[in-house]
């Protein structure tokens, strides 16, 4: 199912098809009558009284082909509110044969500005399905007509638009087979982005062999895949000033290697590059809204596999920091792609901050659920920074430790450090902990495992289920809000 929507500039007055109209938290129908007829009004008055007012959202069968929607607005209303009614809204004309609405943006008493625009990304983000591979998959056209005087400004509906484009293509990324997305595959889906003005570079093993990304070569040296690097630059500044860094874990499939995983499930790790997903769906977000800043986004693309060349636990690898790892368990993987791609940014871009996104531990699903992300910082400004552009949409964070004495956990007798603590607990910090040993500069860092947010089997308020794109829309916030 797609939807299309349509802006009118002209106020209609008489709406022969389905009618959608706002109003205040209690149902107050005053407001609207100028806009229905009044047998119309007096129909819906009468039914409002025995109507279960605790819903946001009513609807009313005039006739066969006309139905009355009102939704309710309460006071001081948050975007990320508006966003849940709009996917509400969805939600009910999913499961209805009507394919035509109009929606009256007069109607709408409420002092936020771009109440239509969030309104209409809550309701485009929830519409999102990835029905690519269903053979006999129903193409249903919604038409949502927007009329009236608080209508989305042109700037503003490019904003969204951006964002759902970027959101979208991370959960397209994300929701792929591991046959189709591959990091072949993946890095020639990359390169297209040229076109929205990205400067893209993509080094392949022997590139990466040269540079001595020992760490993360090691993770897909079983594949008979390429792995790669691949780096996003997008200029929104005519100044040299330091870009803003987004690195990606992109793990295209994860059997564990010889530390292999448990059959049930398995299938569920095509999506253990959902890190690099939302940095490669952000940086399409940032071209195309032409953000007025500058920003490089750094992906790791390997697939971890059993072969006679893979990994063993018990190996020794060099990294591009030039500090060596004692690979104790060949599941640990994301943090040595990771690894070398946190030096390999900061060492050539010199970045203002730098952010990696992982699908790192199931130890951080265990601490938050599905409920919020873990975040590891160095920097309290940027961790707060975050939080509150998390908390603005719904892209929830909660801060986690990290402290010297976690490094015991994670030294080697025979390297500088070990991949994985087995002396048990903190598997999300000591993760962390480890990635931390390889920013060289005391560059400003936040760490975001987002194992519990990149994938929801049962669906959550703006996704339907299967790939969330999170982080996408938290980064574009954060970017928004203190760094434009």
């Amino acid at each position: 199912m797609s939807i299309k929507i349509s802006f009118k500039k002209s106020i209609l007055r008489k709406i022969s098809s389905n009618l959608v109209l706002f109003v205040d938290e209690k149902f107050n129908t005053k407001l609207i009558k100028k806009y229905i007829s009044s047998s119309e009004f007096s129909y819906i008055s009468d039914l409002l009284k025995t109507n279960d007012l605790k819903k946001k959202l009513l609807i009313f069968e005039l006739s066969s082909k006309k139905k009355v929607v009102l939704i309710s607005i309460k006071k001081n209303i948050e975007n990320y509110d508006i966003e849940n009614l709009g996917a509400d809204f969805y939600g009910l004309i999913s499961n209805a044969k009507s394919n035509e609405y109009f929606i009256n943006s007069d109607s709408i008493n409420s002092i936020n500005k771009n109440f239509i625009g969030h309104f209409l990304h809550g309701l485009k983000l929830k519409s999102y399905n990835f029905g690519k591979y269903k053979t006999k998959n129903k193409k249903r056209l919604i038409n949502i007509n927007v009329f009236g005087k608080n209508n989305t400004s042109v700037k503003d509906q490019l904003k969204f638009r951006a964002l759902e484009e970027g959101t979208f293509y991370a959960r397209d990324l994300v929701s792929e087979p591991g046959n189709v997305l591959h990091p072949d595959e993946y890095a020639k889906r990359i390169k297209v982005l040229k076109k929205y003005g990205l400067k893209i570079n993509i080094y392949d093993q022997k590139k990466l062999k040269k540079l001595g990304m020992n760490a993360l070569l090691g993770v897909g040296q079983g594949s008979v895949r390429g792995s790669y690097l691949v780096t996003m630059e997008w200029k929104g500044l005519k100044n040299n000033s330091k870009p803003l860094a987004f690195i990606g874990k992109g793990v295209c499939f994860d059997t564990g290697g010889y530390s292999l995983k448990p059959a049930k499930f398995m299938e569920d790790m095509t999506y253990d590059m959902a890190g690099s997903a939302a940095v490669v769906g952000l940086m399409k977000n940032l071209a195309i809204r032409k953000a007025k800043i500058n920003a490089v986004g750094v992906v790791g693309l390997v697939e971890n596999m059993v072969s006679g060349n893979a990994q063993r636990p018990g190996d020794i690898v060099k990294s591009y920091s030039g500090k060596t790892i004692e690979i104790l368990n060949t599941d640990a993987e994301g943090r040595l792609v990771l690894a070398d791609a946190i030096t390999f940014t900061e060492k050539k871009f010199k970045p203002k901050f730098m952010i990696d996104l992982a699908t790192l531990t199931g130890a951080i699903i265990v601490s938050l659920g599905s409920e919020y992300a873990g975040l590891f910082s160095n920097n309290d400004k940027l961790s707060n920074e975050l939080i509150k552009a998390g908390e603005k949409v719904e892209e929830k964070l909660w801060r986690m430790p990290l402290h010297k004495n976690f490094d015991k956990l994670i030294n080697s007798k025979n390297a500088d450090m070990q991949n994985i603590n087995y002396v048990g607990g903190a598997g999300s910090t000591t993760a962390a902990q480890f990635l931390q040993r390889f920013i060289l500069n005391k560059t400003p860092w936040a760490h975001l495992d987002i194992a519990g947010m990149a994938f929801s089997k049962y669906g959550g308020a703006l996704n339907s289920g299967g790939a969330t794109g999170y982080g996408v829309r938290l980064l574009n916030q954060l970017i928004e809000d203190c760094y434009e």
